[in-house]
C-alpha cells in the first residue's frame, strides 16, 4: 500500500498570476528541508504539493513533523494512494484506517470530487463509502456534527487518496517570498518570537546581535546563536552579525546624560543594523518591542527610536503582552533559552531613572554633543558574520 503527505495551502491558494512564484518559493524550501531524510519526489497540483517517498526505510512521521513547521502550508496529512474506482477505494480504507477506526466509536465520510469524470458524485461516495465502513466496523456509529474521526476521500486527476484528520500546518507564507530584513536579536525572550512572526509572513531572517566585552560574557553571544539556531526550524538558513559595542556604550556614559542612555544606544543600534542590513540587502528592520513594557518602550522612546530609521521597521509583537509572547516562545521551543541567567549588552549602564516621555529634540541635543560616527564606522567594520543552517545541530 503506497502512502504519501499532502500538502494544503492557504491564504497561497488565492494568490493570482504571481501564485506559481509563491509556489515554487514552497516546493523549495520543503525539499531543503527534507534532504536530511531522503528521497522524495515532490509535484503540484490544485493547490496541494504531494510528498512521495523514494526510499522504503523513511518515516512518514517524522516527514510529518519536519513539513508542519514550514510557513506557507495550513494543512497537511498521510494519506493512502488509490486507483480511481470505488472498489479499490472501499479496500484500501479498510486497510489503512483500521487502527483509528478500530478505537473510535463515531465518524463521518467527507468527499471532495476534484475530478469531475468520476461516475459518483461527493455524496454518493460518502453514503456509499460510510455504509461499507459501518459494515466493516459494526462497533462505530454516524455522528455527522461532532464525529471522533472524519474519514476524507479525494478524487483528484491522477488517482484517489483516502485519509483520517487534516493536521494543522504552520500557515503564513513561504519564508522568502516577501523580502528580507534584519532582525535585532538580544537574547531575550521577546525578539526570537518576532523573527518567528515576521518569517511566518514571507520574511527572510537575518539576525543582528551587539556585544560588550567585558561587559557581557561569551557565554551569552553563544546563548543568542542557540536561539538563532533554534529558530532556522522555522525561518532557515540564518545570517547572523555581531557587532562589538563596547566602545560605544563608553562612549554614551562618559558623554550623554544618564536618563538618555538607553534611548541613544538603541539609535546607534538602529543605525548599525541599517548599514549592515543594507550590505546584506535587506529591505526593513524587526525588533521584539511592545509598547509601555519598559521605559524605552514607551511610544515617545520608540518615536525617538524611529527618528534615524530610513527603512521600515516591523514590530509584531507590538501589541501583545508579554504572557502571549511567553505563549509563542514556548510553542516555538525558544523560551527556556531566553531565560538562561546571561546578561546582554543593553542591560549594561543601565540609567537609574530613565525618561519614559523623551522629546526627540533633547535627545538630538544630548546624542550630537559627542561625535559617534569614528565609532560607528569601527563598528560596522569590525563585525563578524556566521551563517546557521537547519539541521546544523540536529
Amino acid at each position: 500500500m503506497k502512502e504519501i503527505v499532502l500538502v494544503k495551502y492557504g491564504e497561497m491558494a488565492l494568490k493570482g498570476l504571481n501564485k506559481k512564484s509563491f509556489e515554487d518559493m514552497l516546493i523549495k524550501n520543503i525539499k531543503r528541508r527534507l534532504k536530511p531524510l531522503g528521497k522524495f519526489q515532490l509535484t503540484s497540483a490544485q493547490s496541494t504539493t504531494y510528498i512521495t517517498p523514494l526510499d522504503e526505510d523513511i518515516d512518514l512521521n517524522e516527514v510529518v513533523e519536519v513539513v508542519g513547521k514550514i510557513f506557507g502550508i495550513a494543512a497537511l496529512c498521510r494519506a493512502c494512494v488509490c486507483e480511481k474506482n470505488f472498489e479499490d477505494i472501499c479496500e484500501k480504507s479498510y486497510e489503512y484506517l483500521e487502527d483509528v477506526l478500530g478505537r473510535a466509536k463515531t465518524f463521518k465520510v467527507n468527499a471532495k470530487r476534484s475530478d469531475k469524470a468520476f461516475p459518483m458524485k461527493s455524496p454518493e461516495i460518502c453514503m456509499e463509502l460510510g455504509g461499507r465502513l459501518l459494515e466493516k466496523f459494526p462497533h462505530l456509529s454516524v455522528d455527522v456534527k461532532n464525529p471522533e474521526v472524519t474519514v476524507t476521500v479525494e478524487v483528484r486527476d491522477e488517482n484517489a487518496f483516502v485519509h483520517a484528520e487534516n493536521i494543522k500546518g504552520a500557515g503564513g507564507l513561504p519564508v522568502g517570498s516577501s523580502g528580507k530584513a534584519m532582525l535585532l536579536l538580544s537574547g531575550g525572550i521577546d525578539s526570537p518570537v518576532a523573527g518567528y512572526m515576521m518569517a511566518k509572513r514571507g520574511v527572510h531572517i537575518a539576525a543582528i546581535h551587539y556585544v560588550s566585552p567585558p561587559y557581557t560574557s561569551d557565554r551569552a553571544q553563544l546563548k543568542v546563536e542557540s536561539l538563532c539556531q533554534k529558530l532556522t526550524d522555522y525561518c532557515g538558513g540564518i545570517a547572523f552579525y555581531c557587532v562589538p559595542f563596547t566602545e560605544l556604550q563608553e562612549a554614551i556614559k562618559d558623554n550623554c546624560p544618564e536618563e538618555y542612555f538607553t534611548i541613544i544606544m538603541r539609535r546607534l543600534m538602529m543605525e548599525i543594523a541599517q548599514r549592515i542590513a543594507a550590505k546584506d540587502n535587506c529591505l526593513a528592520l524587526i525588533t521584539g518591542e511592545s509598547v509601555g513594557q519598559v521605559a524605552s518602550q514607551t511610544m515617545a522612546a520608540i518615536a525617538c527610536t524611529d527618528a534615524v530609521c530610513r527603512i521600515p521597521v516591523f514590530r509584531p509583537c507590538v501589541g501583545m503582552d508579554k504572557t502571549e509572547i511567553i505563549e509563542i516562545a514556548r510553542k516555538i521551543d525558544t523560551f527556556d533559552i531566553s531565560i538562561e541567567p546571561y546578561e546582554d549588552c543593553c542591560t549594561v549602564f543601565t540609567p537609574r531613572h530613565p525618561k519614559v516621555r523623551p522629546q526627540l529634540g533633547d535627545i538630538e541635543k544630548a546624542q550630537n554633543s559627542f561625535d559617534f560616527e569614528p565609532l560607528i564606522q569601527k563598528a560596522v567594520e569590525n563585525t563578524e558574520m556566521k551563517v546557521f543552517n537547519y539541521g546544523d545541530c540536529n
